[in-house]
């Protein structure tokens, strides 16, 4: 019986760090995911509880960049050792516009950017090349009033708008019934790629919320 425990918390061990390690050695991934997340859900959800500059009424953004995350063909790394200069003030705060603050930038650059291997300078710029090349459809960048929608249609719609994508290479996220995130996952010269099987997972929602642009 004693054994049969043993192997079973073994094998959990084994599983939870093939999901997810921190500390790892910056450099060492096989691919991006690209975050694009809705900020009306962001804001919903946590940043308006917080009082966050992103939410307030004289932005409208809609999906802005979440991040760009090193990934394992399973699993991923983060919170990497790095030898390398932490990211400055200035290099954050000029990710703003396309981030929604410089606090969500210096988060990403500590959990994920060290982990690309990258300057901090370096990384932001590929961050900010990898959402350039992705076409936000009209729709969501115009959308003026509360809407329930399947999370299909959202991939559907973004699949429309950038015709290298195949259905393996993006995910839709969901969160509390809302629309959270489109997930698109890249190589690293940020190319899109097939995703792995443990990010390929979609949120099916028919109707999840998606509230308008502030």
């Amino acid at each position: 019986m004693r054994s049969a425990l043993l192997y079973l918390l073994t094998a959990l061990a084994i599983s939870a760090s093939s999901a997810h390690a921190d500390g790892e050695r910056a450099g060492d991934f096989d691919y991006y995911v690209l975050s694009l997340g809705w900020s009306p859900t962001w804001c919903a959800l946590t940043g308006d509880a917080r009082g966050d500059d992103q939410c307030d009424s004289r932005h409208d953004f809609g999906f802005t960049l979440h991040g760009l995350w090193p990934q394992y063909e399973s699993g991923w790394p983060s919170d990497c050792r790095s030898s390398g200069r932490e990211a400055t003030r200035s290099e954050t705060a000029a990710m703003e516009d396309i981030m929604g603050s410089s606090g969500l930038a210096w988060h990403e650059w500590k959990k994920h950017g060290r982990c690309s291997g990258l300057a901090a300078r370096d990384y932001f710029e590929k961050a900010r090349e990898a959402y350039s090349k992705i076409m936000i459809p009209d729709f969501f960048s115009k959308l003026q009033k509360n809407v329930k929608i399947s999370t299909s249609v959202v991939e559907d719609a973004f699949l429309e708008s950038n015709p290298a994508l195949d259905r393996n290479m993006i995910t839709i996220t969901c969160d509390q019934g809302r629309v959270e995130e489109v997930r698109i996952c890249l190589t690293k010269d940020l190319q899109p790629r097939p995703c792995g099987e443990d990010t390929i997972r979609d949120c099916k929602m028919k109707d999840a919320l998606m509230e308008k642009v502030r």
